[in-house]
């Protein structure tokens, strides 16, 4: 009785089996369909452009700028690897100082983005559905025109001749302070990075705060919690993916521009964006600008891998 049940059904076995091994080829080419692409993306644009950074880190700089040549006097000995560039680098404390200032100024910008895409985030997140996407519109709206004309207009809106530069000097001189220079100022660094980079705060933001259910608030408010309790106790930790979300996409993009800073800046507002591109487009030194690039890359990865264990801490605890 049991012979003849598992003859009848092996026939429909090995069909299933069969079509399982045709599945898994079709499943693997899916596989590599879906990842091949952004595999290949961060190979060349990421990884290729890293190594070669690296690499040229240890090359002499060139007569007319640019690597020295490699040459091997002696069968195995290879000459225009140095060390020099990293010794230069620790030796001077400047350097130091321009990333310190560098972190310092992305810091700054983040807090101040933050500060102000909450509050805003959040309205749009409990605006009705008609409001809510011409807000979210808005936000998105500077996009729309290009990165430097953007900049540029803060050159005017700062200017010594402008409304809100008279307007804060005659105020200062109410209280017999010397007028100050807006433009060509750390003062005019900061609100053009907080402008142009408020976005992506506001995004992330808005994206994880329209997730939360409603009902927990009700919960907390039936349990006696106040308005400025639910907030802390459910709004706020809810929402700390969105603001490690929003503050990496500000703080790295800050800690390496260079744009705004040589539009806005003084001479004395050099951040480590604006010597990078220095080495590579003015003095030509190439091997010293790969360094500072690889001690940036250091920074930034050290910085997400810091706050990525501070949010796994934080998670656990809540």
């Amino acid at each position: 009785m049991r012979s003849s049940w598992a003859g009848a059904t092996m026939p429909g076995c090995s069909c299933v089996t069969e079509s399982v091994h045709r599945l898994v080829p079709a499943a693997r080419l899916t596989k590599w369909l879906v990842s091949g692409p952004p595999f290949l993306f961060l190979l060349l644009f990421f990884v290729m452009p890293s190594v070669i950074m690296v690499l040229a880190s240890f090359r002499y700089p060139g007569e007319f700028g640019g690597l020295a040549p490699l040459a091997a006097t002696d069968p195995g000995v290879l000459q225009g690897v140095t060390l020099e560039t990293y010794q230069f680098f620790f030796s001077d404390p400047i350097y130091g100082q321009v990333f310190v200032k560098s972190i310092f100024m992305a810091l700054s910008t983040t807090l101040i983005c933050l500060t102000m895409a909450y509050p805003l985030a959040l309205l749009i997140a409990r605006s009705p559905k008609k409001s809510r996407d011409l807000m979210v519109l808005l936000v998105i709206l500077p996009f729309a025109s290009n990165f430097l004309i953007r900049v540029y207009a803060w050159m005017i809106v700062l200017g010594p001749q402008s409304a809100l530069s008279q307007m804060v000097n005659g105020f200062l001189q109410w209280f017999g302070i010397a007028p100050v220079h807006l433009l060509f100022s750390p003062f005019a660094v900061l609100i053009a990075m907080v402008y142009v980079h408020l976005p992506f705060m506001v995004l992330p933001l808005y994206t994880n705060l329209e997730k939360h259910d409603p009902s927990l608030l009700d919960a907390a408010q039936d349990l006696g919690a106040n308005a400025w309790q639910r907030f802390w106790r459910v709004t706020f930790p809810l929402s700390l993916p969105g603001i490690f979300s929003g503050s990496a996409l500000v703080f790295i993009p800050v800690l390496g521009m260079f744009a705004i800073p040589d539009i806005l800046g003084g001479t004395g507002d050099m951040l480590i964006g604006n010597l990078i591109k220095e080495q590579f487009l003015g003095t030509r030194d190439w091997p010293f600008g790969s360094t500072l690039s690889i001690m940036l890359t250091i920074a930034v990865l050290l910085i997400a891998w810091f706050t990525a264990r501070v949010a796994g801490h934080r998670g656990s605890y809540a």
